[in-house]
């Protein structure tokens, strides 16, 4: 009889703990990637929003195919090979970082970061006993926010002490670390049959399926303009807090207000909101995201720093953490309900299907992000390398205008949230 620790064996925790130091190494390198592409690489805003959009983007649309790969080559296997390409591709990164070289390394730590989500929820799944599966879920879950949050906390000392380069070798060794664990301690019991296997003609027959749904398919859409502003803690907040406060700021800590708040709260919000339609749940994010990224544009209304609490706190930083502190909030009224409308399309047997094509708004929004964000940088917070002769003063000016930024998300979330009640009424209300 297998040993094993509060109800699960040690395969399970040993995917759990390979999971965290993935998500630590992906978080810390993800939260710097456009400052490094620009600042250490040398693409502009607009390259950088483009490279950093397509990179993301890929690493939420493989795992539909390296998920079926992996069925086929093992789980074992499969985590070996994703763990050798992030732990080179991070120290690549690092170590080459030329134009035409960090595209190849960034295309080799999308296809290792694909691999790991599909294997270990798979081994989660696998791993864990029907009772005890949503608690086996549920500490994925706080596995993953744990990565998240340590992976961007660490990368702010990283980024202020040695320098923005010397990120990606922090993943490599924490991707490093999760292949040698994998070698030593990743023994699965034989996963699939050959009935179980999937094809990719198959993934690609079910994807034209699932698209004939079009409520579904609206609400992908939809929800990936949300997610697309979520992104802008990435994709923006970097260089617009850096540039316009100092690089002794820290958007590594302020984007962890987000996982905070989510933890904290969306156990007892999804309890409340339960008692409203998933449709009209998702609405209110909507309108909550509209106030979010108007709060954070409001920081122009001071002039100096704001006591609050008894401390002196920039009013960008302010702004800041209150609107992705609200962001968070409306995650919480999103997500879980998003997946509740994702698994009531199915039909039975469906479940599986529809859920794995659920995120696929992740992959829409992740372009949406960085190259809106990329063009909107250049046009209201552009890089200041771009005009090294003006002064402090002029360079204020050049910068009086960056909120805008935040209008436009602001009125992103506004117009989704009228398409989504339009849609309510015409569309939804028939399912």
């Amino acid at each position: 009889m297998k040993k094993t620790f509060f109800g699960f064996e040690k395969t399970f925790w040993t995917a759990n703990g390979v999971e965290l130091l993935e998500r630590a190494a992906y978080y810390g390198t993800f939260i710097a990637l456009v400052i490094f592409l620009t600042n250490v690489v040398g693409y502009s805003d607009i390259e950088s929003g483009w490279i950093g959009g397509l990179f993301s983007a890929l690493i939420y649309f493989l795992p539909l195919f390296t998920g079926a790969i992996a069925d086929k080559i093992g789980f074992r296997t499969s985590l070996i090979i994703a763990f050798s390409f992030l732990s080179s591709g991070y120290f690549g990164l690092g170590f080459m970082p030329s134009k035409l070289s960090v595209l190849f390394f960034l295309v080799l730590i999308a296809i290792g970061g694909s691999f790991v989500k599909p294997v270990i929820t798979g081994t989660v799944a696998k791993s864990s006993s029907e009772d005890l599966r949503a608690k086996a879920y549920s500490l994925f879950y706080m596995t993953v926010n744990i990565g998240s949050f340590t992976g961007k906390s660490i990368a702010k000392p990283l980024r202020t002490t040695f320098g923005v380069e010397y990120i990606p070798y922090y993943s490599a060794l924490l991707a490093f670390v999760a292949l040698l664990i994998v070698l030593l301690s990743y023994f699965p019991k034989r996963e699939t049959t050959v009935k179980e296997q999937k094809k990719i003609n198959d993934i690609l027959l079910n994807m034209l399926r699932v698209f004939k749904n079009f409520p579904f398919l609206f609400l992908i859409i939809l929800t990936g303009a949300f997610w697309a502003i979520q992104h802008q803690l990435y994709a923006t907040l970097p260089k617009y807090v850096i540039r316009l406060v100092g690089e002794s700021a820290s958007p590594e800590w302020y984007a962890n207000v987000n996982p905070l708040v989510v933890v904290l709260l969306v156990v007892p919000i999804t309890h409340f909101a339960k008692k409203i339609k998933p449709v009209t749940s998702i609405a209110f994010s909507f309108l909550l995201l509209t106030f979010s990224s108007f709060t954070m544009s409001m920081s122009f209304l001071f002039d100096s720093q704001i006591m609050f609490l008894g401390f002196k706190i920039h009013p960008i930083t302010l702004m800041m953490v209150i609107g992705i502190a609200i962001q968070g909030i409306a995650e919480c009224f999103l997500s879980p309900r998003y997946l509740e409308f994702a698994s009531l399309q199915a039909g039975r047997g469906e479940e599986g299907l529809y859920m794995g094509y659920a995120h696929l708004n992740t992959t829409i929004a992740s372009i949406l992000a960085f190259v809106s964000s990329g063009y909107l940088l250049d046009r209201y917070c552009p890089d200041p390398k771009k005009f090294p002769n003006l002064s402090p003063s002029q360079l204020e000016l050049l910068y009086s205008k960056a909120h805008y930024i935040w209008y436009f998300y602001s009125g992103l979330a506004l117009f989704a949230f009228l398409v989504l009640v339009f849609l309510n009424k015409i569309v939804f209300s028939k399912k």
